[in-house]
């Protein structure tokens, strides 16, 4: 029987969602701890896959069980998984060969960016100490709405067998010391959204100009964009399927 999970985690100690060779990452403890409980090696595939220290607010996550699933799977899992790692909701995928990666119709990100050192922060934002531009930030990425071919924000020899991505919301939003960028298309490229937010930086602090902007997404060359911002900050917060694919059994 195939399942569905929605996982959490903190990517700071590991080297991406991804099983590597030679590497600790969140899929590995996951599948282990999968194992641990189903008591059969399992393997599960993941909606996407962030890069070395990148996080997940949700992640959606499917794999084969032998046995029905229910609340207690979540609580064990819980209990077996490190603390930087949690499971939050189990589904019962409605079409029987439901891929957690291949049916997805969108994604979203969220990365976070502080105006002063926080001690609490850390982990999980980029540091900014020079004053951007909101204004200008957020007119870079109402441009990007206008354009579905991002090569120039996807990461070298990444082999993607195409570089259009429909973005549907790309916005930047001040709340006190934080600058929040909001961002959900239906894929996403390798590098894509920490290339997006080290490009408007430019644009923020003045830089490069709005036109010149708009000539770096024309070009489709990754050497002519900004560098990727801090993996740190980048947030996967959701990703979303067809209505009715999937059916909530329980949830925490």
């Amino acid at each position: 029987m195939r399942y569905a999970i929605d996982i959490s985690y903190k990517g700071t100690n590991y080297a991406g969602w991804q099983i590597q060779n030679n590497a600790h990452t969140v899929q590995a403890e996951l599948e282990q701890a999968l194992t641990t409980f189903l008591r059969t090696p399992t393997q599960c595939l993941g909606a996407g896959r962030t890069d070395a220290g990148v996080h997940a607010r949700k992640l959606t996550v499917h794999f084969d069980a032998d046995r029905e699933l229910n609340l207690s799977f979540i609580h064990a899992m819980n209990g077996i998984l490190p603390k930087d790692i949690s499971v939050n909701a189990l589904y019962l995928p409605l079409k029987e060969d439901f891929n957690a990666r291949f049916d997805a119709i969108a994604r979203g990100y969220h990365y976070r960016i502080v105006r002063r050192k926080s001690p609490f922060d850390q982990e999980s934002s980029m540091w900014v100490r020079h004053k951007v531009d909101m204004k200008l930030m957020n007119q870079a990425a109402e441009i990007m709405k206008s354009y579905q071919d991002f090569g120039c924000f996807c990461k070298a020899h990444a082999d993607n067998k195409t570089n259009l991505c429909d973005i549907f919301r790309a916005e930047w939003e001040e709340k006190e010391e934080m600058l929040d960028f909001y961002v959900k298309a239906n894929r996403f490229l390798r590098g894509m959204v920490r290339a997006m937010v080290g490009t408007m930086l430019l644009v923020g602090s003045g830089k490069i100009s709005l036109n010149q902007f708009q000539q770096i997404i024309e070009s489709g060359d990754r050497t002519q964009a900004g560098p990727n911002a801090d993996a740190k900050g980048l947030f996967l917060t959701e990703v979303d399927y067809p209505e009715g694919i999937l059916k909530l059994i329980a949830k925490v």
